[in-house]
């Protein structure tokens, strides 16, 4: 049994199921252990350490697996690297994809746009995106926080289907498991990008304290801030903000930027010894609020198995079991 949707037949894959690009957490081992599971994994390439990339993208060689990056920071000679590599697809987020669309549809690729409410849909189609990935402001990470992914995306699939019905449509933000891969198809998109819950598996590169935290804590424990984005030196647009973990630092923090930045020499030392040392109340935990629906840290080809067969059985209306908190 399996789900066929607009995006597994375009993109040729089995599930209908997408891999976030987390910056630096989504490795070619996550990527590629994504793909072979039959859904698409994304490498993240983040800012752009163009040494990085190359090593990621080039340990995926073999695998189909598409690659990600925060659009503001990056140039055309990054996103050539990427596009040699010959990627399934290319992600941009967070800023104008507009100068990039040709070099990438040049290249045969698929341009995938994240964006979070609808005027950047509207954008997207405009600029010629080939798939459009809503993100709701549950999702962990930058975003603007202002929509959830429940609303946007039945609006999102209406305004796709009048303008250029031939876009594909992602959901992201909340997605943690089959309920919630059934509830965005139901809800008119071809295929679904998770971040937290790939973030929660064996292959990310992320600290078993971090690992051990998110399995304490619950939807409840994250907060959009950008006390994180301060003390890292990151000049992310003022509109966006990070859904993190809601830890001693952000907490002491969020709400006081302007006395963090009168701070900053002694808070950067704080952070940076603390993710030296994986502490976990000071260092930031990237986590959105699907957080409180991971239970176990698990193999990433499993969590898309276990994903699509609960996402086909609520579906399809196959009998099912379902263990308790899923």
């Amino acid at each position: 049994m399996t789900l066929h949707t607009r995006f597994t037949e375009r993109f040729g894959v089995e599930h209908p199921i997408v891999s976030a690009p987390m910056d630096l957490v989504s490795t070619a081992e996550l990527a590629t252990a994504v793909s072979r599971a039959g859904g698409l994994g994304l490498i993240g390439g983040g800012y752009g350490d163009e040494e990085w990339l190359s090593r990621e993208l080039g340990a995926a060689a073999g695998t189909r697996v598409g690659c990600g990056f925060i659009t503001w920071s990056i140039d055309a000679g990054l996103l050539d690297i990427a596009l040699s590599h010959e990627p399934a697809a290319i992600f941009l987020s967070f800023g104008d994809a507009g100068p990039y669309v040709e070099q990438i549809h040049r290249a045969g690729v698929p341009l995938i746009c994240q964006v979070h409410d609808l005027a950047q849909v509207d954008e997207a189609l405009r600029i010629g995106a080939d798939a459009v990935c809503v993100q709701g402001g549950e999702a962990g990470g930058h975003g603007k926080g202002t929509r959830s992914t429940f609303t946007l995306v039945p609006e999102a699939a209406d305004l796709i289907a009048a303008e250029r019905p031939e876009v594909l449509l992602l959901a992201a933000g909340g997605i943690a498991n089959g309920r919630s891969v059934a509830a965005a198809l139901a809800l008119g998109a071809d295929g679904v990008v998770a971040g937290t819950r790939f973030w929660a598996t064996r292959q990310a590169a992320v600290t078993r304290g971090a690992h051990a935290r998110a399995l304490a804590v619950n939807g409840d424990s994250t907060r959009r801030t950008s006390v994180y984005d301060i003390v890292r030196g990151k000049t992310w647009p003022p509109v966006y903000t990070s859904r993190v973990l809601a830890n001693d630092f952000v907490v002491r923090w969020h709400g006081h930027e302007t006395e963090l930045v009168g701070n900053l020499d002694a808070a950067r030392a704080e952070f940076s010894h603390a993710v030296e040392a994986d502490d976990v109340d000071l260092a930031n935990m990237i986590v959105g609020e699907a957080v409180g629906q991971v239970h176990a840290i698990e193999d990433a080809g499993d969590v898309v198995r276990s994903m699509a067969a609960q996402a086909e059985s609520i579906l399809i209306g196959a009998p099912r079991e379902r263990p308790p908190g899923t």
